[in-house]
């Protein structure tokens, strides 16, 4: 694996970039955060981080099988 990728892969992501990745307005990301409902996230001095493993993970506990033809 080159530098570039082992780079890439350790990125994490600002409010901003959660909130432009799951397509929701920042506020939203802030209101998560105050509600506790977030992915976890990290505290690099004063900024805030998501891990990219986490945000995945937060994203897949929170799909929805669709009930479409269920009785």
């Amino acid at each position: 694996m080159g530098r570039q990728a082992r780079v890439t892969r350790q990125l994490m992501l600002s409010p901003e970039d959660l909130a432009e990745y799951v397509g929701v307005p920042l506020t939203t990301v802030y209101k998560w955060n105050s509600e506790g409902t977030s992915p976890p996230r990290v505290r690099v001095g004063r900024h805030v981080r998501y891990r990219w493993a986490d945000v995945e993970r937060w994203l897949e506990q929170r799909t929805t099988e669709s009930t479409e033809g269920a009785a």
